[in-house]
């Protein structure tokens, strides 16, 4: 089970049952999520405790928690994460709660990440959304004092250290 925050421009696209955020069972634990008014629209997925950004189609928007995982786990293999992580990964995600955002920080790197891919969307022409997540995934971000953080290299550390922040 996983928590999933969402940004009130997702949420009344999706109208969920809101919840309390619960503990999510899953080692990368709760994710943010926002839409993005692309043609085609995406969702941006940030995870919360590595920063971790996936870019997903959006429509329809009412499957989109079915669809994530997969996108989630395409995105882990092109990291290069043991199959077994990921499978595990994905298994813990087959429930869901949604909740409001809570967490501000989160929610700066969500919008950070938006316009960095608006940006590599228009420098670079029609990108896949993997390429896109896997550009910043390799983005320094973080709260100031704490010092960068990278997303690439904190689900790495995640994995095979067991704890990342």
């Amino acid at each position: 089970m996983f928590t999933l925050h969402c940004t009130k421009k997702l949420l009344d696209r999706i109208d969920p049952q809101v919840a309390a955020p619960a503990h999510s069972t899953s080692r990368l634990g709760a994710w943010y999520a926002t839409a993005m008014f692309w043609k085609p629209q995406m969702a941006l997925l940030v995870n919360e405790r590595t920063l971790l950004p996936v870019l997903c189609p959006l429509a329809p928007a009412v499957t989109l928690v079915q669809r994530f995982p997969q996108a989630l786990s395409v995105m882990l293999q092109a990291l290069d994460l043991p199959p077994e992580f990921i499978r595990a990964e994905i298994e813990e995600m087959r429930e869901v709660v949604y909740a409001k955002t809570v967490n501000r920080s989160v929610v700066g790197i969500m919008n950070e990440f938006s316009f960095l891919a608006e940006g590599y969307r228009s420098l670079e022409g029609k990108m896949d959304p993997l390429e896109i997540s896997l550009k910043l995934a390799n983005t320094p971000c973080g709260p100031l004092y704490k010092g960068p953080v990278f997303p690439e290299k904190a689900v790495r550390e995640l994995v095979t250290g067991g704890v990342f922040h």
